[in-house]
């Protein structure tokens, strides 16, 4: 009797088995994901205030790190200053006034010297007028259209001299504004690398900061499995760290490639030594923001096991 009740219920768990993989596959290697945002210095210079520490929430926009501004803020003074001097010798209304008039007026001459030599030229092919008067209308009509052209040139290059000077002085702008470090999304700061009075240079790693309301699973499926997977697919996600604790959430989409294709050296099946082993695709897994719980964070790089119903 307890060998018979102990092969009935055998059988029952291998037939609840065959019968639950039917229409689920499960795997243990999968592991949690996140964004791991860089937080970088744009500009160098001595580092006058970190106000974070490690491990520290911060909120979109937070100030993080503040560099010594006095160099930019003279920069931008002297830009500034620059500007003023120019606009007040280029671009006052007087001056524009003076350049558009003068403009005018060569297009003016212009018209009235081709007008001119226009009339002239018949006359000159019936021999009514010289052929010292033609010459004198022609030098006329080039010497009109140079001077218009001159004239227009100067107020360009007045426009053109005003519109550096403000792009330097935005650039300045700029550089002052990047003494500031913020941090460009919510999260939690991680492997902080800058200390007071630090010399920082134009693209050196500062921090990072790592959101954990944008997490994810990656499912490494093997690729026997994934017949059956589509996006939208329920999965059911159980984590090491917290024991007895599901997660939901749904298959998002599956990678276009098996995880040997992005490695520093993938294999090279037709080098000879070719062992079949059966490839894994990556699968990502989207949580359920429902199913969310402030007491038990998800953070990236956590095991998990995730399952997910195919039928």
């Amino acid at each position: 009797m307890v060998m018979g009740v102990v092969v009935l219920a055998l059988t029952v768990f291998g037939v609840r088995k065959w019968w639950f993989g039917r229409s689920h596959v499960s795997t243990d290697n999968a592991q949690v994901d996140g964004h791991i945002v860089p937080v970088l210095g744009k500009v160098g210079g001595y580092v006058a205030e970190v106000r974070v520490v490690e491990n520290q929430a911060v909120k979109a926009g937070d100030t993080l790190v503040v560099l010594d501004d006095r160099d930019f803020r003279a920069r931008l003074a002297q830009t500034d200053a620059d500007l003023a001097a120019l606009l007040a010798t280029v671009s006052s209304r007087t001056r524009v006034g003076q350049a558009d008039a003068a403009v005018a007026q060569a297009q003016a001459n212009a018209l009235k010297a081709t007008a001119d030599l226009a009339r002239i030229e018949p006359l000159a092919a019936q021999n009514v007028v010289s052929q010292q008067q033609l010459d004198a209308a022609r030098a006329a009509a080039t010497a009109a259209a140079a001077q218009l052209a001159s004239a227009q040139a100067a107020l360009v290059g007045a426009d053109a001299r005003v519109a550096a000077a403000r792009a330097s002085r935005d650039q300045a702008a700029l550089q002052l504004s990047y003494t500031r470090i913020i941090t460009p999304s919510a999260g939690v700061v991680s492997k902080k690398a800058v200390e007071l009075g630090q010399l920082v240079q134009p693209g050196q790693p500062l921090m990072t900061v790592v959101p954990l309301e944008d997490v994810w699973v990656t499912a490494n499926l093997k690729e026997t499995e994934t017949a059956d997977v589509t996006p939208g697919d329920s999965a059911d996600i159980t984590v090491d760290a917290y024991k007895g604790q599901h997660f939901c959430g749904h298959v998002e989409s599956l990678s276009p490639a098996t995880g040997a294709k992005f490695s520093l050296l993938p294999p090279d099946n037709a080098t000879g030594n070719f062992t079949k082993v059966v490839q894994r695709i990556p699968v990502r897994i989207r949580l359920d923001c429902t199913t969310m719980n402030p007491a038990h964070p998800l953070r990236p790089g956590m095991s998990v096991v995730a399952t997910i119903k195919t039928r």
